[in-house]
Formats: structure tokens, C-alpha cells, sequence
């Protein structure tokens, strides 16, 4: 990949730890609808995808994506439903998964999340992977209500079961499954077509991924609709594939790890080059893909 190529990217990684970002950088986002399930869909912008669920009551949102892409996200919904957002359930504490918080807090929304995501958004966090000092998120953004294991909503005559997970991604993981729509969300647990990213610097283990992987498997059945954190949506065949790959590098890293070998031995070892190469063209490329699992492993 060439430089610019490689600058864009942690360019593009760096802005998942900023919950507000200059506004021109999202003019040319388009967010778009896809059906999932029933009265589920997923928006599409930038950022993590976002799940909503239409009701009589209103909409129930996952994620928010960044704070200068609200007006277009709820543009979208408004096409679905006029009614209020009545709840945001965040997956995880990622500035392009809760960056819109306070703009739909500030219209009436109860933000719901685990505890971890309003601990790690309530302080400074550095994060040494990209050198950056990030800034406590504004009080207005927190969530007002969170649970340290799991939460059901009773929702249109269905249940929103919310559970923790991991510490996979973060130490901060939720999955949230629409069961009258039997769409799971899994945050960024998944990463559809693409490596994921294990954030160290926010507890996140790689040897948790699998285990968590595991929890959305026993939730789901053939005919289950899977919204990743990131890129299309999937189905049950698609997490399997998923969790093969990640059993796979995780034993591998895990291995030479304890053997004694150093991060730059285990960058020239190429592990990862029976996998398709379109797996690191996104923000998370080899180079930092395999420096993630090396951390988690010391």
C-alpha cells in the first residue's frame, strides 16, 4: 500500500477516538438505508453502522455514528418514522459509535450503554498506538442509564436484549438482538470483510474475540440477519467464516508470542498472507492489525 494510501488510513482510525471531528469532514457522507428485518434497518454512513427499529412508540437507535452526521441520520430515520428516538443503546465508547449522543440527547433520547462506556468517556484517554491525548467527552453525551451485564428492552411487542461482552474490542462490548426481528447487532465485535480492530489501550483482548463470537453464534440460526460494526450486512455463514479467521491468528499470534519471538519477527512471518488482501485495504491494516494481537498477547 502505498504512503498516502497508509497516511489516509490512520487518518481515517484516528478519528474513531473523537467524538467530534471538524464538520466539513463529513459534506460529502451520504447515509444510506438497508432492510435487515421486519421494522430493523441499518444506516450506512461513516463511522459504525447503525441499527433502528420503528415502533408506535417511536424508533429504538444503536449507535450514532459522528455529531456532524446527525441532521443527514436523522433525515433517514424520518423517512421510517416521524416519531422520537426513544432510545440509543451504544455498542461500545468509540467516538464514530457514540459521536451523535449529545445532539439526540439534547432532543429527548435516553442513552443507554454499559458501564465502561460512560467510565472511559468521562476521562482524558491516551492512547499510545497513535500517540493522542483524547479529551474527556462533554457531560451532555454520557449515558443516562447503563448495566453491567445485560438489559431488555420490551419494545413493540418484542424484546431488545442488550448483553456485555468481551473484553473483545474494548472492555466497553455490547451486542444488542432484536428478537421479534431476529437481527443481532454486534457492534465491533464483527468486522464484515475486513480486520478488525482490537484496541488495547481500551482493554481490549484478542483472546476475548472468539469467546464473544461464540455468545452471537448461540443467539443466531440460519436465517438470522448479522449488522456488523463495520461493512455489510451478514448472516450466520458469514460469522462462522469470521470465527474460523479469527481462531486461526489468534492461536498463531498467541504461539509465537510465547515462543519468544519479537513484533518485528512476527511481522516478517507473513501470517496473514492466506487471507484476501482486501481485508486490509480498510483503516485497519496489516502492519497494525498484527502489532493489536502482539500487544494482547505480552
Amino acid at each position: 500500500m502505498s504512503r498516502i494510501a497508509s497516511t489516509l488510513a490512520v487518518a481515517t482510525l484516528a478519528l474513531v477516538f473523537v467524538a467530534g471531528p471538524a464538520i466539513g469532514q463529513f459534506d460529502d457522507v451520504v447515509v444510506k438505508k438497508h432492510e435487515a428485518s421486519g421494522n430493523v434497518v441499518m444506516l450506512e454512513g461513516r463511522g459504525g453502522n447503525i441499527a433502528v427499529c420503528t415502533g408506535p412508540k417511536g424508533v429504538f437507535m444503536v449507535d450514532s455514528q459522528f455529531a456532524p452526521l446527525t441532521a443527514k441520520i436523522r433525515a433517514e430515520i424520518e423517512t421510517l418514522s416521524k416519531g422520537p428516538v426513544s432510545f440509543l443503546v451504544n455498542t461500545h465508547w468509540h467516538g464514530d459509535h457514540v459521536g451523535g449522543n449529545a445532539n439526540f440527547q439534547n432532543e429527548g433520547t435516553v442513552v443507554v450503554a454499559h458501564n465502561n462506556v460512560r467510565k472511559r468517556m468521562s476521562a482524558e484517554h491516551f492512547n499510545d498506538l497513535f500517540d493522542r491525548q483524547m479529551p474527556a467527552s462533554d457531560a451532555a453525551a454520557l449515558p443516562v442509564v447503563t448495566f453491567s451485564e445485560d438489559v431488555t428492552f420490551y419494545w413493540d411487542g418484542g424484546a431488545i436484549e442488550v448483553f456485555h461482552v468481551g473484553p473483545a474490542h474494548t472492555d466497553t462490548d455490547a451486542m444488542i438482538y432484536f428478537r421479534k426481528e431476529n437481527v443481532l447487532h454486534m457492534g465491533d465485535i464483527f468486522f464484515n470483510g475486513a480486520f478488525p480492530f482490537i484496541d488495547v489501550t481500551s482493554g481490549g483482548t484478542a483472546a476475548g474475540y472468539v469467546p464473544a463470537i461464540d455468545r452471537a453464534l448461540a443467539l443466531t440460526g440460519d436465517d438470522t440477519v448479522i449488522i456488523p460494526g463495520h461493512g455489510a450486512i451478514a448472516g450466520r455463514k458469514d460469522l462462522l467464516a469470521y470465527r474460523e479467521f479469527m481462531q486461526e491468528i489468534t492461536s498463531a499470534i498467541q504461539t509465537v508470542v510465547e515462543d519468544g519471538r519479537t513484533l518485528e519477527e512476527v511481522k516478517a512471518m507473513d501470517l496473514l498472507a492466506k487471507y484476501p488482501e482486501s481485508w486490509g485495504a480498510g483503516f485497519v491494516q496489516p502492519d497494525l492489525f498484527i502489532t493489536t494481537l502482539y500487544r494482547s498477547y505480552q
